[in-house]
């Protein structure tokens, strides 16, 4: 395993540094729309869990403690609709975003493999890949890929950032299938899968498997019953508000899981016992989690309501934390970032994740800057 050169793959957030100055120059202040930052506070059962695992003075199991592994295997089966995970196939994540990066290389990925990622992707699929000396491919449609003997790992985004396209069971079953058929590991990144706005992804926890939610790669209906080959990526940084934790987790194919976990053990990735924790409380209580959603969706429906009265439109967006906003007069992703920062509100433009026709707007803002970003986009 190398991580190769990545000197000229520029950091994306660095090129709207031109319309975040003139955010920032707004006589109001700057609302800043861009980011998918929580701002709300940590739930007081995830800070108390985190501050009793406190006394820490020794190594924490990089495999993660067998009461996270549990508390994982049971979100699943009752969020998730994923059941009889095997506990042991899980391994928890410094964040996701590590995980993210890290995840070809540490699959022995490199040059001559190519890894499938969205078209339209947060773009450290992209810089993962290319630090494993990969070659990354960006395509949407399963037919561009399968059947092809270089393809050796697909990425899943779904719910999708920036878009918040949500896959359903089919169009997952058909990534698993061609991806089998060639033998090659699906990782599916399902981050935003809490959050869900649009029927028919909203969950009904009581009502089971094929009752609302977003799918998972590992549900049975998707896989067969079999996670040979898949990953599931998670984090709680979203649904919890416990991003500076650095909280998120991997499961799936057992096999896999107990490689890469021997590989973090040599490289020293693993979870802070104390954040381990608190990772156990906040899988194991689904009301902070219904609070935060709630809080969310008031900020969505504001957001979106005025968007619509200063003529934009939110393409997609049916789940995670982002209006995917495009303008109804031609204008690119660019200029459309560039209205919106002349009134003093920053967005992230679509050409960071490869689409120059949208702007992604965020809900991570506090409703007190949610209100004046309706009142600035109301007025225009």
């Amino acid at each position: 395993m190398g991580l190769h050169d990545l000197s000229d793959l520029s950091y994306p957030w660095d090129s709207i540094a031109g319309i975040a100055a003139t955010a920032r120059a707004h006589p109001g202040g700057l609302v800043d729309l861009s980011m998918g930052t929580p701002v709300d506070p940590t739930p007081e059962v995830v800070r108390h869990a985190l501050e009793a695992a406190s006394d820490a003075p020794g190594y924490p199991m990089t495999a993660g403690t067998p009461a996270l592994r549990q508390a994982v295997a049971d979100w699943f089966a009752r969020r998730r609709g994923v059941p009889g995970l095997d506990p042991a196939a899980v391994v928890p994540t410094i964040g996701s975003k590590e995980l993210v990066g890290l995840l070809p290389s540490l699959l022995h990925l490199g040059p001559g493999d190519v890894v499938v990622h969205p078209a339209v992707a947060y773009p450290t699929y992209v810089a993962g890949i290319r630090a494993a000396g990969a070659t990354p491919l960006g395509c949407d449609d399963v037919a561009d890929w399968a059947g092809r003997d270089d393809v050796r790992m697909v990425w899943v985004n779904s719910p999708g950032n920036p878009t918040g396209r949500v896959l359903d069971v089919e169009a997952l079953r058909a990534v698993v299938e061609a991806a089998r058929a060639i033998g090659a590991v699906v990782v599916s990144d399902e981050c935003y899968a809490e959050l869900a706005w649009e029927a028919p992804w909203v969950a009904d926890p009581g009502a089971g498997p094929g009752h609302g939610g977003v799918p998972s790669v590992l549900d049975p209906r998707v896989c067969g019953g079999s996670h040979e080959g898949l990953l599931a990526a998670y984090s709680l940084s979203k649904q919890s508000s416990i991003a500076g934790y650095r909280a998120a987790f991997l499961a799936g194919d057992a096999a896999v899981i107990a490689e890469l976990t021997q590989i973090r053990k040599h490289l020293g990735l693993i979870v802070p016992a104390p954040v381990q924790a608190a990772m156990t409380a906040a899988l194991s209580d689904d009301e902070h989690v219904a609070a935060q959603r709630a809080t969310y969706g008031a900020r969505r429906r504001a957001l979106a309501a005025a968007l619509a009265a200063a003529g934009l439109t939110v393409d997609e967006s049916g789940a995670g934390l982002y209006l995917w906003v495009a303008a109804r007069d031609g204008r690119s992703g660019q200029q459309l970032a560039e209205w919106f920062a002349e009134r003093g509100i920053l967005t992230a433009p679509g050409h960071l994740y490869g689409d120059d026709k949208h702007t992604r707007v965020a809900l991570t803002a506090t409703d007190a800057q949610i209100a004046d970003a309706v009142s600035r986009l109301t007025e225009a």
